[in-house]
């Protein structure tokens, strides 16, 4: 996957600058990805709709090179909202920027999922209705587990990732639909399936109806998330980038240096991004 940024110096730069000077930019092709070429970036991303973050990853560059853009995250889903959670545009940039998995979307046209057999074990096990027996739930998840531990088994694992995840969810939803969609992480953000009833989806269906539409769908699901989550959307707002990470990545956040990412993202976002004004 290639990500083109300020600073690089290749020849997958100097055929950026190409592209960008057929569209107008007026750049001196040389190879370097400089303050020039990133404001061109930022202009030509701007113009067709797309986050104008200065990066020209796949979409950037798939865009120059002709492709289709309706599905992928507009630059104005993010400005609002930023204003919808009171959070500076340069921060809800950083956090898409390190935060979410590129796209939302897989080559073949499926949202990006990620089946969680543990997940699939739990959710068989919750009593749905008032006369539900939890003992018969549980032996019926442990005789799945025994006898299709890939699908439903008390421990993570099992991942075979890309577009054979979406093959071992519709084999899970065989044994129970509803149990099978909320035990996947669905889109850019990874949104777990069984938040959907709390994040106000009519259901799990909906909400994967709606994910598989366009990462700005997704978007606004991990918007819901935070609004959700009041101890992480305040982390975010006052950019307390360690809390923040801690709360969505887990305690393993360090590891990936997911706070120093955000920190930094968020630095060179925020040159040139409005700050809201205090309520």
């Amino acid at each position: 996957m290639t990500i083109l940024r300020h600073g690089d110096r290749s020849q997958d730069v100097r055929v950026l600058q190409q592209r960008l000077n057929q569209v107008g930019a007026g750049l001196y092709v040389d190879g370097h990805f400089g303050a020039a070429t990133e404001v061109a970036v930022r202009n030509y991303q701007a113009k067709i709709g797309l986050v104008s973050d200065g990066i020209a990853g796949p979409k950037t560059l798939a865009a120059l090179a002709g492709a289709d853009c309706a599905c992928l995250l507009r630059h104005s889903t993010l400005a609002t909202a930023a204003a919808r959670l009171g959070v500076e545009l340069a921060a809800i940039l950083a956090v898409n920027e390190v935060e979410s998995l590129g796209s939302g979307f897989l080559d073949n046209g499926k949202p990006k999922i990620l089946y969680e057999r543990h997940i699939m074990y739990r959710q068989l096990t919750q009593p749905r209705h008032p006369d539900d027996d939890v003992v018969a739930l549980k032996a019926h998840a442990d005789e799945l587990a025994a006898t299709q531990p890939h699908l439903v088994n008390p421990r993570a694992g099992g991942y075979v990732g890309g577009t054979a995840e979406h093959q071992r969810l519709a084999n899970a939803k065989l044994i129970d639909e509803t149990c099978a969609l909320e035990s996947a992480s669905w889109g850019g953000f990874q949104i777990m399936g069984f938040h959907a009833v709390r994040l106000g989806y009519a259901s799990v269906q909906e909400f994967a109806t709606r994910m598989a539409t366009d990462e700005n769908e997704q978007f606004e699901a991990f918007v819901r998330f935070l609004e959700a989550e009041p101890a992480l959307l305040k982390a975010l707002r006052a950019k307390k980038w360690a809390t923040f990470a801690k709360g969505y990545n887990g305690p393993d956040y360090q590891r990936n240096l997911y706070d120093t990412k955000l920190q930094r993202a968020y630095e060179r976002h925020a040159v040139g991004c409005p700050i809201p004004e205090a309520a």
